[in-house]
């Protein structure tokens, strides 16, 4: 018989595995909730065509289609079917993909119910996404997403409160981070300079993938595109700067004289720190970084992506700027910005540093032990009685030796036992070990409620 198996880049989670993520998306609802946005969902799957052409070529291949129901072969052409035209043929029988991020159901999701909200509209979403990626460390096949938008408005005050919200959760989760900024009409005003406006796209994603294959695969992946060398040069010179914030703005203000989309996207990322500033943050730096680029069609002004500073890792959020994704679905004019903290890589990262305290576990907080079957019914009735009073707690389901029982708790990882014998039963108390010492003494049965189980 083969071993079951699951799909490369999908992982089981445990129960201290589960207890750990809990732990960060309780993190994230709760500052989400402070900053003043409210819960969605939206479906697993949407229509093919909701998703296509959003996240630009690259990003299409990656979505998961859904097969149709039935005979779905039916009506595709001989022709496609013997030409082996994959694109053709997943046209006829596919009409429903997986989705691949949260902000494009987002923007289909404010279309259809823009008669039920008031704009601005605060949301946050918490769910898993899927791309047909080619896993590896940090990337998998399906994920969570953690994602706050607010749409509705242009003010500059939602990007900075937004780099406020990252701030408040990594600070909380003890993630020093740097939080890169950039803007996609300085990217748009390179290309300008460069003379190769007209191939924006391709030259975003080209650039996007600076960090993993250094700026001599970026300039090797531009010529395959056709970029001549001069246009190149044009293109690189910018990212190849190290300064500091204002260092940088100073620097692209001489490389991008007389550019009106360069000097307002400028304008932009100035305003954007002036807020930030005003506030502060709490543990994590903000750093203006041109190479970011984010290379999904739909931004169109501040973008951001996330790294921590201890750790070599790649970018665990990001987000940005979109003025024109509502458009799309049929109501133009709607700007929104939004971030997305990538749950699976924070975990991660929390896991390589250390930083999940051991409180953090799918564990109850005792089990309860006995010697027979008399005091296995007096644990069951004080279980009824903790739990009522918020106590998470257990019984050994089986008749044991009491060495057996300890070992399962150690091996299990419980903080407490609570073990009732027959001395135990005849004075109305219980022995309470502290597994992590084997400290122990008596309490009586009726103050157990009142105990304190840290």
């Amino acid at each position: 018989m083969n071993q079951p198996s699951i799909p490369k880049g999908t992982r089981d989670f445990s129960p201290n595995e589960m207890a750990r993520r809990n732990f960060i998306f309780e993190v994230m609802r709760k500052h989400f909730e402070r900053f003043g946005y409210a819960p969605i969902e939206t479906p697993s799957f949407e229509n093919i065509s909701t998703l296509t052409g959003k996240y630009g070529d690259e990003g299409d291949q990656l979505i998961f289609k859904i097969l149709d129901n039935g005979d779905y072969l039916k009506d595709v052409p001989t022709e496609s079917l013997t030409g082996r035209n994959l694109n053709e043929i997943t046209s006829h029988i596919a009409s429903r993909a997986l989705r691949y991020d949260l902000t494009v159901p987002f923007a289909r999701f404010v279309v259809m119910h823009r008669n039920e909200i008031q704009f601005p509209f605060r949301r946050y979403q918490i769910q898993p996404v899927w791309r047909a990626d080619r896993p590896q460390r940090g990337r998998y096949r399906e994920f969570f997403q953690c994602d706050a938008d607010i749409i509705g408005t242009q003010n500059l005050m939602c990007e900075a409160e937004l780099i406020l919200l990252f701030d408040a959760v990594l600070s909380e989760l003890r993630i020093h981070a740097d939080i890169r900024m950039n803007n996609r009409k300085i990217l748009q005003a390179i290309a300008l300079t460069a003379g190769v406006e007209d191939r924006f796209m391709e030259m975003t994603i080209a650039i996007d993938k600076l960090d993993k294959i250094g700026p001599t695969g970026v300039a090797a992946e531009l010529s395959s595109r056709g970029f001549h060398e001069e246009a190149q040069t044009k293109i690189m010179e910018p990212f190849t700067w190290t300064d500091d914030f204002d260092g940088m703005l100073y620097k692209l203000e001489k490389h991008l004289i007389s550019c009106e989309v360069g000097e307002t996207g400028m304008n932009e990322l100035r305003e954007v720190k002036k807020w930030v500033d005003h506030a502060g943050l709490s543990t994590s730096q903000l750093v203006l970084d041109l190479t970011l680029a984010r290379g999904l069609n739909y931004y169109t002004g501040a973008i951001f992506e996330v790294r921590a500073r201890d750790i070599e890792f790649g970018s665990i959020c990001g987000g940005g700027r979109y003025d024109n994704l509502t458009g799309v679905f049929g109501l133009p004019n709607v700007s929104g910005v939004g971030i997305s903290f990538g749950a699976d890589r924070i975990y991660d990262v929390m896991l390589s540093l250390g930083l999940f305290d051991d409180s953090v576990t799918g564990h109850s907080h005792i089990l309860l032990l006995h010697t027979d079957e008399q005091t296995q019914l007096a644990c069951f009735q004080i279980a009824a009685m903790l739990r009522k009073h918020g106590v998470s707690v257990e019984v050994y389901a089986d008749q044991a030796k009491l060495k057996k029982q300890l070992k399962f708790a150690n091996d299990r990882g419980f903080r407490w036992v609570g073990i009732m014998g027959e001395e135990e039963l005849l004075s109305r108390q219980i022995t309470l070990r502290r597994m992590k010492d084997g400290s122990q003494h008596r309490c009586a049965i009726d103050e157990l409620a009142q105990f304190p189980w840290t």
